[in-house]
């Protein structure tokens, strides 16, 4: 409920407070008075697009604070904790613009965004005036004040859930049909790939090991023949066949060299074993370096392989294995692809056939919800002499989406056998504000805790009409909190509260006020919509009797 409203500096109102009641509260004024101002300034604390200069001329900003009760439940509470915002009993919005056009926005003294105010705002007020299409009027929102009338919740979060679920089917099996498309394109090169690194079968490090083995190769035809003629001067053509010799010369000289020789036959004896282990030694080596010239070529060959099917594939030659693992991957996935982009196509039709019938369960009660609703609209019309008007809740098929297959439209045809179309578009002024108050009579007992404003609803009616109109308004503000512009004394009449809103001027400066009106007061401010400037006794015991009436 709107407790109360303040507002500052604001077109041609410089302060104003107004403290508003449950029931049905009635602003009545002057044409020209600023009962459109209030509208513009709630409007604008509940982040509506309205004015873009909304600053009194003179002041430096303008400012207005709306606040709320909120109750146990409330809509406005969930949005509030999806914002992060502080939630408390008591919702306090107020919003800032200064005259160079900059606005900012509070809530419970936190700065939020004109998107946060503007989901409050769908919580906390609904505004319906014959021009509004933020109400009834708007086509796209008719589906969901049927579904509210039906009490459709659960069926809409479930169905809701479900094209969820079809959706995340759909782009699974998309991404499944995608990633086959991309593995088939290039299957011809992942065959001959896979193909290729099969018949080469490279081994982690062989690239390491094969260079190595061909630099000694390399190596070996540099420095076999020094090795070779090493082999020949230590061997017996050579040093040991030299050392043998003087060894033999030594020893037949020994016997009368009383000794003297002993140590060098000794010394003999270890060059010769020295010699016979070099030469082992540097046989072996030989040996070692001897090799078959295709070796080298082969060796070649394998390595240049190796190092080219790596640049060729952008990898290091060690990681040629891996890479050969991947494609393999890849293959399989192909080789099994098809099966299971077709399970995904299975999985996906049968959460569109889930969809389908719940979507059809949801048609079948929204169709019987339309049958209700027209029904309760022809018992409220009757009421407000409009007993011929044919009120139509249609529900035509559409693209399936998360609120189901159905489009719904409210049509109505004035008169029997008229064609019937959009609210909007049949009616005049007067009838579309009977059928616009008729309509929300029937959805009100779904709504809770929302204040509702009728900007001038009965505009274009008036006598037993316009009583008519009065005593629907006042019903449907018993237990609830609704605001009514009206030029219309029996409107007025019917009023739990009512303010006055006028027009003062001093010093030059035209300023807008609203008057709180006790009963003698409401009794001349009736009369005066009644009698138009001169209010006479007559008038007055009119007033009264309309008061009285209620």
């Amino acid at each position: 409920m709107l407790r109360s409203l303040d507002i500052r500096d604001i077109l041609i109102i410089d302060r104003l407070e107004l403290a508003f009641q449950p029931g049905l509260n009635v602003l009545t004024g002057e044409t020209g008075a600023g009962k459109s101002i209030l509208l513009d300034s709630l409007g604008f604390v509940l982040g509506w697009r309205g004015r873009a200069e909304l600053v009194r001329s003179g002041a430096d900003q303008g400012e207005v604070m709306a606040v709320f009760d909120l109750p146990d439940g409330h809509a406005a509470r969930a949005v509030l904790e999806e914002a992060g915002l502080p939630v408390e009993d008591e919702l306090i919005l107020r919003r800032v613009n200064t005259k160079d056009g900059r606005k900012t926005a509070w809530v419970n003294d936190r700065r939020c965004s004109g998107e946060v105010l503007r989901a409050l705002s769908d919580t906390l007020v609904e505004l319906h005036g014959q021009f509004d299409d933020r109400g009834l009027l708007n086509p796209r929102r008719h589906m969901a004040l049927l579904d509210d009338f039906g009490n459709h919740s659960k069926d809409l979060d479930a169905l809701r859930r479900q094209w969820r679920a079809v959706g995340a089917a759909r782009k699974t099996l998309e991404q499944a049909e995608a990633d086959l498309a991309a593995v088939r394109a290039e299957e011809e090169f992942l065959r001959h790939a896979v193909a290729e690194l099969d018949t080469l079968d490279p081994q982690p490090q062989e690239e390491a090991a094969l260079d190595a083995k061909r630099r000694l190769m390399q190596g070996a035809e540099r420095i076999r023949e020094d090795v070779s003629k090493a082999l020949a001067a230590i061997g017996y053509e050579g040093a040991e066949g030299l050392v043998n010799d003087a060894t033999r010369w030594l020893e037949g000289a020994a016997d009368q060299a009383e000794g003297r020789l002993a140590n060098p036959l000794d010394a003999l004896v270890r060059a010769q074993d020295a010699l016979g282990e070099a030469q082992v030694g540097v046989e072996v080596a030989l040996e070692a370096l001897a090799f078959d010239p295709s070796e080298l070529e082969h060796t070649e060959e394998r390595l240049f392989a190796i190092r080219a099917l790596a640049r060729k594939h952008e990898v290091l030659p060690d990681d040629l294995g891996g890479f050969a693992d991947t494609l393999r991957e890849k293959l399989t996935a192909l080789d099994q692809g098809e099966g299971n982009v077709a399970d995904l196509r299975a999985a996906l039709a049968a959460e569109e056939k889930t969809y389908g019938e719940m979507a059809a369960k949801l048609t079948a009660k929204r169709q019987k919800a339309a049958r209700a609703l027209d029904k309760a609209m022809a018992a409220e019309l009757a009421p407000l002499k409009m007993e011929r008007a044919v009120f139509t809740t249609e529900i035509t098929a559409a693209d399936a989406g998360p609120d189901g297959q159905d489009a719904v439209v409210f049509t109505v045809a004035t008169n029997p056998g008229a064609p019937s179309g959009p609210l909007n578009k049949i009616a005049s002024g007067g009838e579309l504000s009977r059928f616009l108050l008729a309509l929300k009579v029937c959805l009100t007992a779904q709504i809770s805790g929302v204040t509702m404003i009728f900007d001038e609803i009965d505009r274009g009616v008036g006598g037993a009409t316009a009583d008519a109109v009065g005593r629907r308004l006042a019903a449907l503000a018993d237990g609830a909190q609704v605001l009514v512009v009206t030029h219309s004394p029996q409107v007025a009449a019917r009023g739990a509260h009512h303010w006055r809103v006028e027009k003062r001027v001093a010093k030059g400066q035209t300023t807008s006020a609203v008057v709180p009106l006790d009963e003698v007061a409401r009794v001349d401010e009736i009369a005066r919509m009644l009698s138009a400037d001169k209010v006479t006794d007559v008038a007055r015991e009119a007033a009264k009797s309309l008061i009285m009436d209620k």
